[in-house]
């Protein structure tokens, strides 16, 4: 049985996407990876399909119509995930900020160690940032910082996106009422797991900056974590998260 599957959303990242489909591949455990292309004009789609033939039944492409954000493109494989039975599922970037070496990391939090959703945490010990220009990291460090203050929430690194999620959680959340779409969809999902009573481990990691692409940070993207988090606190008041039932 596969370890898990790795979602991976690409948009132009010709420059990454074979490099890191074969690093998380020659892992020795067996993962899978479901590359979500949002239509990348650089042709990063059809670098995935001349791969899937060396890597069947471990390498699978889905190809959306243009760029439709970051959260709809994990929420597409979350699904994909849960109605072909994978019992790990697992977020990570194209561009090797995550070393896929900690996938294995996150995989034993979840799958030995017992926790429900494991985080790569760039804060939980120090701050294990390299590359980025101290504004950027001062800008994410604290914008965790305020997301723990307004939510209340145990978790150092609120916006990380390299994730290890057990089936259970993600079958628990009602993922046709995710707001956000952008990053704030990192925070959400935590949130939601957190109010949803699951157990949550951060573990540590070294978050490297991409050294071939281009970065798809932006201001708005900030600005949606912001008032967004405050929006979801005062949400939570009114209807507060409740798991789905399960059959």
């Amino acid at each position: 049985m596969a370890a898990g599957l790795v979602l991976i959303p690409t948009y132009n990242e010709r420059e990454n996407v074979e490099l890191i489909i074969r690093a998380v591949l020659s892992l020795p455990k067996d993962f899978h990876i479901l590359i979500i292309d949002d239509g990348s004009p650089d042709g990063t789609g059809n670098i995935v399909r001349g791969l899937l033939g060396e890597f069947a039944g471990r390498l699978f492409l889905e190809e959306r119509a243009g760029k439709q954000g970051l959260g709809t493109a994990y929420i597409f494989g979350f699904r994909w995930a849960l109605a072909r039975g994978y019992a790990y599922v697992f977020e990570m970037d194209a561009d090797f900020s995550h070393n896929p070496q900690d996938l294995l990391r996150l995989h034993e939090a979840c799958a030995v160690q017992g926790y429900d959703l494991a985080i790569g945490s760039r804060y939980s010990d120090g701050v294990n940032v390299v590359n980025w220009p101290m504004s950027r990291v001062l800008m994410s460090y604290f914008a965790s910082k305020y997301v723990r203050a307004i939510t209340g929430m145990p978790i150092h690194d609120a916006t990380a996106g390299f994730k290890c999620y057990a089936a259970p959680v993600l079958r628990a959340i009602d993922l046709s009422k995710i707001h956000f779409v952008g990053y704030a969809f990192q925070i959400e999902m935590k949130w939601l797991a957190y109010c949803l009573k699951f157990r949550v481990k951060e573990v540590p990691i070294i978050f490297t900056d991409r050294t071939r692409g281009q970065s798809k940070m932006s201001s708005g993207i900030f600005k949606e974590a912001l008032f967004g988090v405050i929006q979801m606190k005062l949400s939570s008041w009114v209807h507060p998260p409740r798991r789905l039932p399960t059959s």
